[in-house]
């Protein structure tokens, strides 16, 4: 066999002067992996403090007020809301405004000052078992550290037990790793399926070579757009009504909420998702380099959403980027609506979000395409 170096290294010299002139490939070459380090570094973390919680104090003693500064001291919980009614403390909990609800007794004060078992109810979002994991031990250990000072205090008691913290779960009171998993995973394949197929859509005309017939009609730019979704979001609505049947009847994952309802949210956010595929399809050459893009794109949606890593727990610059993703917000729409059960009141902010981002996504696609042929 004849083997050549020199044909060798004219082949590879060859390689290097294409991938030099995709410049768009460079660019994910080179920026793909310190993107993730990046992400994977800051956001890949299951460790979480600072935790939003609702306090309704109902004692005016100031046993409850060290109790609520102890709490505050752990770093643990940020007692950001106080409230004057149960109900107000299901509403923060139900919204997502807080994550955990400490209610204390009228007689906690006067009940530790008798030397009686002082009780406080907690309440935990168990929608998310590792938060509600960590929500769980740390109230249990603010409340052991607390319970020794007193007993250090009352020396030469039979006071064995001057706290009892009684937990109750919500939402997911086994705190199942499936029924917190299934919903996001519903999110993420509906993203990744719908943006994968909307990336070629554009592109493929292109290669293909019946762009021209598109540009020679009178369709306008805003009508081509629509005409490219529309199938797509047929598919993802099918595609989430299977996903659906299949969460309920196989992994047995029940919808507290509105079926309804919750379509209603999946094909606003099927218009959002497609519009960002139709943006890579549109800024393309090719269908290598849209496929490319789109798993660019990928790789934050499933590391900044919620899907895999509590977003508590992550830095405040990156948070802030999660909050430019629409599969954050569709992800808190499918857990709210499938295991708490939270209506259109709740979850109005997330629609409104949801549709400003259909909106503009397909303007943006709308402004980048031009008829003519590159």
């Amino acid at each position: 066999m004849d083997f050549n170096i020199k044909r060798i290294l004219a082949i590879i010299k060859k390689e290097f002067s294409q991938i030099k002139r995709d410049k768009r490939t460079i660019a994910i070459i080179i920026m793909l992996p310190i993107m993730e380090l990046l992400l994977f570094g800051y956001a890949a973390s299951t460790s979480v403090d600072h935790i939003p919680t609702v306090v309704l104090n109902n004692d005016i003693g100031s046993e409850s007020r060290a109790l609520l500064d102890n709490l505050s001291n752990s770093q643990y919980f940020d007692l950001d809301y106080h409230v004057t009614s149960m109900e107000d403390v299901k509403k923060y909990i139900d919204y997502g405004y807080a994550k955990a609800g400490f209610v204390i007794p009228p007689d906690f004060s006067e009940d530790i000052e008798k030397e009686k078992t002082a009780q406080i109810q907690l309440i935990v979002d168990g929608t998310d078992p590792t938060t509600a994991q960590t929500i769980l031990s740390s109230a249990g250990g603010v409340f052991q550290s607390m319970s020794v000072e007193i007993i250090q205090e009352t020396v030469g008691t039979a006071m064995s037990q001057p706290l009892d913290l009684m937990s109750r779960v919500w939402y997911n009171p086994d705190m199942s790793s499936i029924n917190f998993n299934i919903p996001g995973l519903i999110g993420v394949i509906l993203q990744t399926v719908t943006l994968m197929l909307t990336s070629f859509s554009i592109v493929r005309e292109r290669e293909r070579g019946t762009m021209e017939q598109l540009l020679v009609t009178p369709i306008t730019n805003m009508e081509l757009m629509i005409g490219k979704i529309i199938p797509y979001v047929i598919i993802g609505f099918v595609d989430i009504v299977l996903a659906l049947a299949l969460s309920v009847f196989w992994f047995r994952v029940p919808i507290a909420g509105s079926i309804i309802l919750l379509l209603i949210f999946s094909t606003v956010f099927l218009f959002g998702a497609l519009g960002v595929g139709l943006i890579i399809s549109i800024i393309s050459k090719s269908q290598l380099q849209a496929m490319q893009l789109s798993m660019f794109m990928i790789m934050p949606n499933l590391l900044l959403s919620g899907y895999m890593f509590p977003r508590e727990a992550m830095p405040n610059a990156i948070y802030g980027l999660s909050t430019v993703l629409p599969l954050t917000y569709f992800i808190k729409v499918l857990r709210g609506i499938i295991l708490k059960g939270n209506g259109f009141i709740e979850l109005y902010k997330e629609f409104v979000i949801l549709v400003a981002f259909g909106m503009a996504f397909l303007f943006i696609a709308t402004i980048k395409f031009k008829k003519k042929i590159d």
